[in-house]
């Protein structure tokens, strides 16, 4: 049972195979969002979310069973104790008081298709990786924001008080500046009263948005390196001795059939060219 699940587990069709059903499945929960298409369709749809829990079901017994009795090898994967959680969290019956939960669920089983690609799992650690660095970023332009919402609050609160009237409207006229979305309309307000106000409005968009997002670029691009070479450590991680005795027995197998085959051949067909 082991080599079977390992077998199918292992081949080249299987992970593609999988990432199709996550995408059909993406497919299906959006199609449940029209009504007309889940009045007419509905119980196609529900056939279809079962034929693919059941799909996922599958998936995971052949992954368990190909590392037993080392469960640890699927449990102690963090990808996989995901994919796990969502299958089993799908399994919640989809009526009564968890109805919204069972549907909040079945979103999150779009999820998969992380846990499915390499690339996008190396994206999300670095992203984890990125989220320490990220906080001293964080820091400095909380910093940054405090002084220029003080700062714009003693110059603009008489003449804009919806904008400038208390720390807080500053602090979010100061997010939407930093959004780059109408901080000219807040500027050309404010340079009603002070002709100068335009340093105060460019200095901020200088620094908050173009120097604080080189900063988050470059942090995240140092944590995608430490990522890469942190997936290259667990490929150069040495094999157990099981592993080794497996990958043995079955270059074995693979050697005696070979032989089988050879032996088979006619004398002359069997014979090696320098012979």
């Amino acid at each position: 049972m082991k080599a079977f699940a390992r077998k199918i587990v292992d081949a080249d069709w299987f992970e593609p195979f999988m990432i199709g059903l996550i995408v059909f499945n993406g497919v299906l929960i959006g199609l449940e969002t029209s009504r007309e298409i889940l009045d007419e369709y509905g119980r196609w749809l529900h056939l279809g979310n079962d034929l693919v829990l059941g799909a996922f079901i599958v998936e995971a017994l052949l992954k368990i069973a190909a590392v037993a009795p080392r469960l640890r090898l699927y449990f102690g994967n963090g990808w996989n104790l995901f994919d796990f959680t969502v299958v089993i969290a799908s399994l919640i019956p989809a009526t009564g008081e968890f109805a919204l939960v069972a549907r909040l669920v079945r979103v999150l089983r779009v999820l998969r298709l992380v846990s499915t690609v390499p690339q996008l799992r190396l994206i999300v650690a670095t992203l984890v990786r990125s989220i320490p660095s990220m906080g001293h970023v964080i820091t400095l332009m909380s910093i940054i924001f405090y002084i220029y919402a003080v700062t714009g609050f003693h110059l603009f609160h008489a003449h804009d008080p919806g904008r400038w009237g208390t720390l807080g409207a500053a602090l979010l006229t100061l997010f939407q500046m930093v959004t780059l979305e109408g901080w000219v309309d807040v500027m050309e307000t404010a340079m009603e009263l002070h002709g100068w106000a335009w340093l105060y409005f460019v200095s901020f968009v200088l620094i908050g948005t173009f120097v604080m997002l080189n900063l988050f670029i470059a942090v995240v691009i140092n944590n995608l390196d430490a990522a890469k070479h942190a997936d290259l450590e667990e490929l150069r991680e040495p094999a157990s001795r099981r592993e080794l005795v497996e990958d043995l027995e079955r270059t074995r197998v693979a050697l005696a059939a070979l032989q089988r085959k050879i032996e088979s051949l006619p004398a002359g067909e069997a014979r090696s060219p320098g012979g």
